[in-house]
């Protein structure tokens, strides 16, 4: 009966924290700890048996719920009433969606030339001047539509660069430029190759982003601990722990709903644009330098007004897919950090 207690107890406390963590962000859920605390890439991750907990369990099943109903809401006609609205209020977005990426971008790497001594990511330190000038070169050919492709070149340059330098299980965090640099590239060429939108090139690269970076707040929930010290109020009441594992739920949630269907991804995007937005109160420029570009791509895929008919199927799938995405993303982490830092012998045992 304890445990029993123990557990429903557990249930509770997460479904209490879910609906304030996904409405009102908990600006730390979505702010990079890598730019505020110490942090080690290279260190033993938490294991796999602390991580898959009962605690987990319920707030999956419950995000999953959430996500289900989305679905189920799309096909009727409150959801096409829904999707009509987001047309009307997001129309010029739509219509701006490129120049809005360019300008914010940008005003990005303008900001990392002013700043000096940072590849793409404020914990990207470089000695090197020349890449400031690149990164202020980049803003420069985002200017022109022609010269897109040239501007996109030097974030794939610019990326490689810094995988070179640390590592490709820490630039694993951010292949949401490579979709930046996608987007710009088909842009500037007027092209959708196979028939994919440049608009859905980004958009699955920021989902694959924040998909990874969930994960890593269940491997490194201790990495934030000085952040959740000095800012105690952030976890609502709730100990550490629930609270990392939350904020990773909804993280992934959020971030695998990006590619499922329309009313569902594009009420998604506008969720993580305002915590990202949320963020950048309670952390400053920096914050808002670093997520500009993913903020500015999140308002486009909420401008987006592609649609699909919706079917059963996408109800009766969606459980069947998260649980894919949750374990490949869980595997790909885990075995990826095992066999970089840690060789085979260390690969995790579930």
């Amino acid at each position: 009966m304890g445990q029993l207690k123990k557990k429903l107890g557990g249930f509770f406390a997460a479904a209490s924290l879910a609906g304030p963590l996904a409405l009102l962000g908990t600006a730390q859920a979505e702010a990079h700890v890598k730019w505020f605390c110490a942090f080690d890439v290279a260190g033993q991750p938490r294991g796999l048996e602390q991580v898959l907990c009962i605690d987990f369990e319920w707030l999956t099943a419950l995000a999953l719920g959430c996500l289900m109903f989305g679905c189920l809401a799309e096909g009727t006609p409150l959801g096409t009433a829904l999707l009509n609205a987001l047309d009307r209020v997001t129309a010029r977005t739509r219509t701006d969606t490129s120049l809005l990426v360019r300008v914010v971008c940008g005003f990005f790497f303008v900001s990392l030339w002013n700043m000096g001594g940072i590849i793409l990511t404020p914990e990207l330190k470089t000695d090197a001047e020349w890449i400031s000038w690149l990164q202020l070169g980049i803003a420069a050919m985002l200017i022109w539509r022609r010269t897109l492709p040239v501007a996109a070149l030097g974030i794939v340059f610019l990326f490689a660069f810094a995988t070179w330098t640390y590592g490709a299980f820490h630039l694993a965090d951010y292949p949401v430029f490579l979709g930046i640099a996608a987007y710009l590239a088909l842009t500037g060429l007027d092209r959708a190759p196979f028939g994919i939108r440049p608009i859905d090139v980004v958009r699955y690269s920021a989902a694959v982003t924040l998909m990874w970076a969930s994960v890593e707040k269940w491997a490194y929930p201790d990495w934030t601990a000085p952040l959740l010290a000095a800012k105690p109020e952030m976890t609502m009441g709730a100990s550490a722990e629930l609270f990392m594992k939350a904020a990773g739920v909804i993280e992934f949630t959020l971030a695998f709903a990006l590619i499922w269907t329309p009313l569902v991804r594009r009420t998604s995007a506008i969720i993580l644009a305002a915590i990202f937005i949320s963020a950048v109160f309670e952390f400053g420029k920096i914050d808002a330098v670093g997520h500009s570009g993913i903020i500015v791509v999140l308002l486009g895929i909420a401008a987006d007004d592609a649609r699909v008919a919706i079917r059963r199927r996408h109800v009766a799938l969606a459980p069947a897919y998260y649980a894919a995405a949750l374990a490949c993303f869980l595997a790909l982490y885990y075995v990826g950090h095992a066999v970089l830092y840690g060789g085979l012998a260390e690969l995790p045992v579930i």
